[in-house]
């Protein structure tokens, strides 16, 4: 295991105490989060009526339209159900790396969806491997699941085990278990990745966003809560332990899900992603105004914050990209060279639109710059008189330890250059970021992690980048 492994993912779950079968609901809850990870998709159900030990399980890498059609979801039977899609770094891309992970053990079997990154994973390790352990995959979602299992040895419950495991695990988690008569979700004491509950008919879902439960026709029942273990059964309907949670004001929400991950249609801890956006937006009009003609936002996560800055500032809106929607992030491409070859595959521009303007282009963020500097190319091509960037949040200056995509401090652009440096690469007329001070409040005020910006993290992290990938010294980027 070269470190643990750095991904941003989906989860979803279902039970059906009436005994329905709940695959095909999993399968269009996870198209629903397909944007949260587009490189492996998998399901497994079970029975909780039928064999303790009995879980059909169908995973891939691909989208989820690629891995299932009608028959694998036809030959998946049971009603209790958990649903992962999953994004790695590059060199941990494989089949036995997706998930769900099934877990055979000596109390039955432990079916697992995991959201998030543990910063103590080698320490874990280290401790299953002296007691014999022996590992399937590469993922730190393993060894919680290992760490559950060994815990049901000595709990009279699986929430017990769940309970007792967690209070080992450092980092993010939100978690989606199915034991075979349980669905159980789990939230880290922080609340770094979201987890919400829903309801259809008589059915319980658990899910990463909230739009993934509108998309089945469920409807929205709560968050679980930072540091929650709910346990649904069919005889109780959820049970909520709170053992594990910790002061409201030592919590870290990670603000990138507001930014740029959730669906703009979803709600994390009751703020709305499109209100949020729509408020960055606003504020970088407010603290960075410019003179323009048109702003434009680049799809999709910086529309939004386009639209809000153009409501605020009075300057029109236009939309000047034109996205290919069949085309995945380029954020989450692993390679640098995928990321740069695939601007273009993306994006045409509405060359009418932009000629002889005063453009101001809102992004959601810059990571290396190598985007950004082609996007403003491209309305420079278009025939754009002035370009003005502004960037819906503040400069990366740190690493992610917690599950998303950001890397060592030496690839970020904003690390070494300063704000003029920066401009001057972009070759850009202006440059503004969101101002720190403002992601509290695109948030609705709750408490909310900003480490990868200031470096302040809710929980210790790791004296040095242990997520394997990034550290390899023939790095693909240039600085300046």
């Amino acid at each position: 295991m070269n470190g643990s492994i750095h991904e941003e993912c989906g989860v979803f779950g279902v039970f059906d105490p009436e005994g329905g079968d709940v695959a095909a609901s999993i399968y269009y809850g996870l198209f629903a989060l397909q944007h949260r990870g587009q490189e492996s998709a998998g399901i497994a159900v079970t029975d909780t009526a039928g064999p303790a030990r009995s879980v059909r399980l169908y995973k891939n890498m691909g989208l989820v339209n690629d891995v299932f059609n009608a028959e694998t979801i036809s030959r998946l039977k049971g009603n209790l159900g958990v649903g992962h899609v999953r994004y790695s770094t590059a060199g941990s891309s494989s089949r036995e790396n997706a998930q769900p992970l099934v877990i055979n053990y000596v109390k039955g079997t432990l079916t697992m969806a995991h959201n998030g990154n543990l910063v103590n994973a080698d320490e874990l390790r280290r401790e299953l491997e002296y007691s014999g352990a022996i590992f399937q995959t590469t993922i730190d979602s393993e060894l919680i699941a290992y760490h559950i299992a060994r815990e049901r040895l000595n709990s009279i419950s699986v929430e017990g085990a769940v309970l007792n495991a967690c209070r080992k695990l450092k980092g993010a988690y939100s978690l989606v278990i199915a034991s075979p008569r349980k669905l159980i979700g789990v939230r880290d004491p922080y609340g770094f990745k979201p987890l919400s509950i829903g309801k259809l008919d008589n059915s319980y879902i658990l899910s990463s966003e909230t739009c993934a439960i509108e998309t089945i026709g469920g409807e929205f029942v709560r968050d679980v809560m930072p540091g929650e273990i709910v346990t649904i059964t069919k005889e109780h309907g959820i049970k909520s332990d709170m053992t594990m949670a910790v002061d409201k004001e030592k919590q870290g929400r990670c603000v990138f899900e507001y930014i740029y991950f959730s669906r703009p249609d979803s709600y994390f801890d009751g703020v709305s992603v499109y209100d949020a956006r729509f408020a960055s937006g606003r504020y970088l009009a407010i603290d960075s105004p410019c003179d323009a003609d048109l702003v434009v936002g680049v799809p999709e996560s910086g529309t939004i914050a386009a639209m809000g800055f153009a409501e605020e500032s009075g300057i029109p809106y236009g939309a000047a990209f034109i996205k290919n929607t069949y085309v995945g992030r380029t954020f989450i491409k692993p390679g640098q060279a995928d990321r740069s070859d695939s601007v273009n595959v993306k994006l045409n521009i509405h060359k009418e639109l932009i000629k002889n303007k005063r453009i101001v282009i809102i992004d959601d963020s810059i990571v290396r710059g190598t985007t950004s500097a082609k996007l403003v190319k491209m309305l420079r091509d278009a025939g754009a008189k002035e370009v003005h960037f502004r960037i819906a949040s503040p400069p990366f200056l740190w690493q992610c330890f917690f599950g998303t995509d950001i890397p060592e401090r030496r690839q970020l652009i904003a690390y070494r250059n300063s704000l003029e440096q920066i401009r001057e690469h972009l070759n850009a007329d202006s440059l503004a970021y969101l101002k720190t001070e403002r992601l509290s409040e695109i948030a609705g005020g709750l408490p909310i992690c900003e480490g990868c910006f200031t470096g302040k993290y809710p929980e210790e992290t790791p004296a040095e980048d242990i997520r394997g990938e990034y550290l390899d010294k023939k790095a693909d980027f240039d600085l300046f």
